[in-house]
């Protein structure tokens, strides 16, 4: 080989590694991920201001007049999810990271073809990675008119935000019902947690103004996927109270700059004065969340929090999770693990007025990395039924305590310190 040749070959081989190393770097930045320290105490959830800087400077607006309803498992949650899709009169909206072949797929496939046929207009944006359906069903729905398309699909002008997802779990029902919540359409969810096939969940059923925020969030990612906007009165109609309860929806994805979901819930853990019960599918705090809720229990705050135990999808994830227990511990958190099945909620409770619940996990992916959304709503009544609810999984779980973790292995601490090097991914 000339000399020549050997110097192109060589330049071809640089350009081809710094091309992959510029995706891998594009791919694993944190995006718009600033906040460094914890937040000053300014003023604690019962107070006017707590409302006023979640509903005002945080945006979107605090608004009064909404019924929200927890559906506890997919015993409760699929039937009320179908049971709207298929009293569609105008339109369907759904927002989805997770929609898999299958039993619970087919049936959420027949409903929508169903009412795509008899007019209702029907809109579908999947995520590209974490959809599985098959490629039967995706041609059966676009063939009888509903209008399907994959969030963020593989291609050469995109590979640098292939690791960008859309995590929400959004459906609205003529612009005037709406469900979000952690649970996704997959047989996995079926049933009532009985046992390990049958996971553990939480999802959302609302009425009242909030709907047309959770629409917008909708509309969004559309708009950013195909280029149409939503706006006739059959996606946002003017909405009735159906309630008391205040709420937001609360979006986040990459760049969201001030719209930060890690921001939102620090200002809810410092505003804290007597309470936070956490249910965290995926617990990875980083080194600000963690300072946060230590500082909380130091000035008296009791924090309660319930995570996967035995039956954990990720065991990666795990071994990161309980190797940033200590502190934590030690400053008098509980921690309980659930024991009957895979625990999959993600809900926030602070002080028994303020909840938050939606697709976030409590870790860095979902603070700075995927689209999320989070319905928070302010009501006492609403937190009341929330906490039982977690009164409920805590008689499910078992409470690991200090004298435990200390205890380790150092396999078990080795595999923990490992699997933190990569938190910021899991």
């Amino acid at each position: 080989m000339s000399r020549r040749l050997k110097l192109f070959c060589y330049a071809l081989a640089w350009i081809a590694l710094s091309f992959v190393a510029t995706l891998l770097i594009a791919n694993l930045s944190l995006g718009n991920k600033e906040i460094d320290k914890p937040l000053q105490r300014l003023f604690s959830v019962d107070s006017p201001q707590f409302q006023w800087v979640m509903g005002t400077a945080l945006t979107p607006p605090m608004v009064g007049g909404n019924q929200v309803q927890a559906l506890v498992n997919g015993s409760e949650i699929f039937p009320a999810m179908l049971d709207a899709i298929r009293s569609a009169q105008t339109s369907i909206t759904l927002e989805t990271y997770i929609y898999w072949s299958g039993s619970v797929g087919r049936e959420f496939t027949d409903a929508l073809l169903e009412r795509s046929k008899q007019g209702v207009r029907v809109k579908v944006l999947l995520d590209w990675f974490g959809s599985q359906l098959d490629d039967n069903l995706l041609e059966q729905m676009r063939t009888g008119g509903v209008d399907i398309h994959r969030y963020n699909p593989r291609a050469w002008h995109n590979l640098h935000r292939m690791n960008h997802r859309t995590h929400r779990r959004l459906l609205v029902v003529d612009g005037r019902v709406g469900f979000i919540g952690g649970a996704g359409l997959s047989d996995k969810w079926t049933g009532d947690a009985q046992d390990p096939e049958h996971w553990r969940d939480s999802h959302f059923r609302v009425q009242g103004p909030v709907v047309t925020q959770l629409q917008s969030a909708f509309i969004d990612n559309w708009i950013a996927t195909t280029g149409e906007l939503l706006l006739s009165l059959d996606y946002l109609p003017r909405v009735a109270e159906g309630g008391d309860a205040s709420a937001q929806v609360f979006t986040a994805s990459p760049g969201g700059g001030s719209k930060s979901m890690q921001l939102m819930y620090l200002r809810a853990i410092t505003s804290a004065a007597t309470s936070i019960d956490l249910s965290a599918a995926y617990f990875i705090p980083d080194e600000v969340a963690l300072k946060s809720l230590v500082h909380a229990l130091e000035r008296g705050v009791r924090v309660r929090i319930i995570v996967p135990g035995p039956h954990m999808d990720s065991r990666l994830v795990q071994h990161a999770s309980r190797d940033l227990w200590g502190e934590l511990l030690a400053h008098g958190a509980e921690i309980h693990e659930f024991q009957t099945t895979m625990f999959h909620c993600k809900v926030m409770v602070v002080d028994g007025l303020w909840v938050s619940v939606g697709s976030t996990n409590f870790d860095s992916r979902s603070f700075s990395i995927n689209d999320e959304a989070n319905l928070n709503v302010y009501d006492a009544a609403f937190a009341a039924s929330m906490t039982a609810i977690f009164e409920d999984d805590i008689r499910q779980s078992r409470r690991i305590l200090l004298e435990e973790w200390q205890g380790r292995s150092w396999w078990t601490r080795t595999l923990g310190a490992a699997a933190t090097l990569l938190e910021s991914q899991l």
